[in-house]
Order: C-alpha cells, then structure tokens, then sequence
C-alpha cells in the first residue's frame, strides 16, 4: 500500500495534476507519485507530445483531456470537478514539471490531520522560499508583486502567491464563481476564498528548479498583464465593498468601545506605528488627491504595514463641512511656502484668466502637501507621545 494511502482517504483527498506537454518529466514523477497514494486525477490539457499515451499507459491513475488547450486556469476547474464526482473534499494540486517534491504531500496532510473541529476551512499554499539560492530572479520578482498586492485586497501577508502546490477545500470552491482562464486563476481563488474567511496561509515546501527536462508555459508578459487586471479589479471590490462590509460587521459585534481598543489602538502595535497610522491617515485627507483618499490610503497603509482601518479612520478629516477649510488653509498654506505671506484679499473676482486661475491651483497644490506634511508630523508627535504613556500604564498596571 502506497506510503500516505490510509492518510488520504481518511480526508477524502486526492492529489490532482494539471499537465500540459510535459512527457518529459510526467512518467517519472507519477511513478514517484504512486508511492504516497493512488488517489491521482490527472487533467490533460490539450497536450501535443507523449501526454496521452503515458496517461493511457497507467492504469492506477485517473485522467481526463481536453480536446485542446485552454490554460492552466480551465484546466484547474476541469479538475476540481471532477475530484468532486469521485466524492472527494479535498484536492492537493501539484505540478507535474517536477519542481515539486511528492514527500511533502506529509505536510499538507498533517495541517488537515491538526485541523480543529469547527475550525474555518483552510486553503494551504505551499512557501518555495523565494529568497533562498537557485530560485530564478524573475519568478521571485513576480511573487513580491503578486503578495504585495494580496497584501493590500485582502490585509493579510502571504510570502508566495504563486506556488502551484496546494490543498483546495472543494466545498468552497463549489460556491464560488470562478471567470479566469489562466494562471490568475489560482490569485482569483486565494482571495475569494480569503473574503470568504477561510484559513489562507502558507506552509514551508521543497523546491528544485531543474535546468533541464523542465518545461515552463508561463508567459511572462501576457500573463502578468492578466494578472495585473486581475489585482486592479480586486482593489477596487476590496477598497469600496470587502473592507468597508467587514469593518462594519466587526463594528456591529463588538460594539464601539471593543471595535476601538482592539481593531483602531491595537493595543499590541508599539506606539511608533500607531502614532504613524493616524499620521498617513491625516496626510492623506489633507492631501490634493481628491477622488482617490481611499485607494491611496489603503496603498499607503499596506505599503508601510500600518494599520489600515485607523489610517482610513483618520483620512476622513476631509468630510464634507471641513472641505472648505482644508482648501482655504491649503491656499494659505501655499502662499506662505512662496514667499508672499498670508492672502487675506482672498475673492473669487481675481481669478478671471486661465493663467490666474493655474497660478491659484498651483498655490492651492503646494500649500496642501506642505500643510499635510505639517499636520501629519505634528499629530505624530501628538499620538506618539499619549500612546506611549498609555502603553507604560498598561506595563506597569498590576
């Protein structure tokens, strides 16, 4: 009996590989397979090389093709349900271009085997390291845009996005309306599922980047720009829905005075990080970004990993009945950083010519950067020094 064969049908899982033109490598490595369980699905992705065949060849694995090729992403969901009809719950993907060792399927398992009773779900994403030697230069500059920007859709911190070698939770997948075709498929499911509030988070695999026999079909240009398209939609769903709907949600049920302590102090941040998060916050609302205070705060926030909801808390300084002042304090502003003092015969009449009108705004523009940047230091300072006061009460409260 294979190694992990007990293990695997006990969670009902099976291991499903997406393949395409990959004879080369595949004999071998679902040979290898074969020694931890026999609960392979194979989806053959229109390959044009020996693909059939070895498949056709072994009978201990289960298969199905299509007709043509249509992207990692089709082949994936043609996998998922397909692991479904067999009854299973749980799928770990792995890629067949042997980058993967099949002796780590031990570490999924045993995240499933310490899974608490009642637990969220858990989607596992195997960590390759992407700073360690032998890994290629574009594939780790690729995974830090990607988890850059998982970072701020989502709030939470994956260190690769990208690793084909996971444990899917199928039942979620089932309620889950997937639209990309490709690579970003697998970036489209790590954040639905994230909004969905299951357990995303990495575990620590082996990697082995071969210089030969390995076959590659990410293409770097293309694929990127998908994938960029696909972030682009996310911050804006995350930014104007997700995190306004979940904040709310925990305002509802913790009530003002807990929403406060735990999710704007966040009593555990050093007083440095919260001091600077109101800062940003103040900095972005006083700012000449008109239109975009929330997307660049929330950039912003990811950015320095400060705390998102109290930078957009503080960045509505620039409600509606403070606006006139914040832009009256900005013109000023702007005509003390030029030299000309305070403009107390400020009217509307001396603006009649395109040039006064660009002179003005420029005016405006510099004076509210300057303005913001003298605010957001001084409400520094300000927070720094009361949160920690409140922080050495709390060390030396008995």
């Amino acid at each position: 009996m294979p190694i992990f064969q007990e293990r695997f049908d006990k969670f009902n899982c099976c291991v499903l590989v997406p393949t395409y033109n990959n004879a080369g490598t595949l004999q071998q490595f679902l040979t290898d397979l074969e020694n931890y369980t026999t609960n392979i699905l194979v989806v053959n992705d229109g390959s044009t090389d020996g693909t059939a065949r070895i498949l056709s060849d072994n009978k201990n694995v289960d298969f199905r093709t299509h007709s043509r090729n249509k992207g990692k992403g089709m082949a994936l969901k043609t996998g998922f349900q397909f692991a479904r009809e067999m009854g299973y719950e749980y799928a770990i993907t792995i890629d067949s271009d042997g980058q993967h060792y099949p002796d780590d399927l031990d570490v999924f398992l045993r995240e499933l085997e310490n899974r608490k009773p009642g637990s969220p779900e858990m989607l596992l994403v195997g960590d390759r390291n992407m700073g360690s030697d032998g890994i290629p230069g574009k594939s780790s500059k690729g995974n830090r845009f990607s988890s850059f920007w998982y970072l701020v859709v989502t709030g939470s911190e994956l260190h690769d996005t990208q690793s084909g070698y996971r444990l899917y939770p199928l039942k979620v997948l089932e309620t889950m309306t997937l639209y990309t075709r490709k690579f970003e498929l697998e970036i489209e499911v790590l954040v639905k599922s994230y909004w969905r509030k299951v357990d995303v988070r990495n575990i620590p695999i082996k990697v082995m980047y071969q210089k030969e026999g390995r076959v590659s079909h990410f293409r770097p240009f293309w694929d990127i720009v998908r994938i960029t398209l696909l972030y682009m939609w996310f911050v804006l769903v995350s930014f104007f829905y997700i995190h306004p709907r979940n904040k709310y949600q925990d305002f509802k049920n913790k009530g003002f005075r807990k929403f406060w302590k735990e999710d704007i102090l966040k009593s555990q941040e050093p007083a440095h990080k919260k001091a600077a998060a109101i800062a940003l916050g103040v900095f972005v609302g006083i700012s000449p970004f008109w239109g975009i205070h929330t997307f660049l705060v929330f950039i912003l926030a990811a950015l320095f990993r400060l705390n998102k909801v109290t930078a957009f808390l503080f960045s509505n300084i620039s409600i509606p009945p403070l606006i006139p002042f914040i832009i009256y304090a900005s013109y000023q502003a702007g005509s003390l950083v030029s030299g000309k003092g305070f403009d107390w015969d400020l009217q509307l009449q001396r603006f009649d010519t395109g040039h006064d009108i660009f002179l003005g705004l420029w005016q405006y523009i510099i004076g509210s950067l300057a303005l913001a940047i003298v605010v957001a230091l001084s409400l520094w300072i300000v927070f720094y020094f009361l949160f920690s006061v409140s922080n050495q009460k709390q060390v030396v409260k008995p």
